[in-house]
């Protein structure tokens, strides 16, 4: 059974230390894509990438909306080595021009050259994405969604985009303490049975489907 749609219901509720939590607790992993968690109804299956990518998008739209009255900011990390990137003359018009929208999104870009970007800082939440493909995908999205003044309107499609580059990879071996936490985040995060493209992020075996699986008890 998929997860219900979380679009329209809150993050979880956080349990008592003698209840179980909603998402139980890590097992194992499946083939480096999949946590297992047992619950108290019986088998949880999460598409770890999925997940991560819907809890890192969830936060930087806290950050970027601010209080709701004044526009916020992606905290920043600056790199131990700034990043040279090769760019089209179009990406490196398009870098001096969303200067301003750059730095809102926790990124610092120089123009180095006539087709070389220099990448200086990064936002906290993506300080393990690949550099390179990040900005690239960013100039993509700035040049296809037009001027700044138009950015408001776009600004969640642009996170969402960003956050694809801050999940945890497929194949990324996870510790259980690491598969434990991120099950933690999920029922912190709201709409997190979802991720940013509308697919599930988990689904669910009751005890009894998993029997009738194996025809006990007939």
């Amino acid at each position: 059974t998929p997860a219900p749609p979380a679009s329209s219901s809150p993050a979880m509720a956080e349990t008592d230390d003698t209840q179980a939590p909603p998402l139980g607790y890590a097992v194992a992993q499946l083939h480096g894509v999949y946590i297992l968690s047992q619950t108290e109804r019986g088998l949880v299956v999460v598409d770890m990438h999925a997940a991560h990518e819907r809890i890192t998008y969830e936060r930087m739209k806290q950050q970027v909306h601010g209080d709701g009255q004044a526009l916020g900011r992606l905290q920043t990390q600056p790199l131990l080595v700034p990043v040279s990137i090769a760019a089209s003359a179009r990406e490196v018009e398009t870098a001096e021009n969303e200067r301003a929208t750059f730095e809102r999104l926790g990124v610092e870009l120089d123009v180095a050259g006539p087709e070389t970007l220099l990448v200086r800082q990064v936002p906290v939440l993506l300080g393990n994405a690949d550099v390179e493909a990040l900005i690239h995908d960013m100039l993509g999205d700035l040049e296809r969604f037009g001027r700044s003044d138009r950015l408001e309107v776009h600004i969640n499609e642009l996170l969402s985009s960003m956050a694809c580059h801050g999940s945890v990879r497929a194949n990324r071996r996870l510790t259980v303490p690491e598969m434990n936490a991120l099950l933690r985040d999920m029922e912190r995060t709201e709409r997190s049975g979802q991720c940013n493209h509308g697919r599930p992020t988990w689904t669910e075996m009751s005890m009894h489907e998993l029997d009738k699986l194996f025809l006990r008890g007939q």
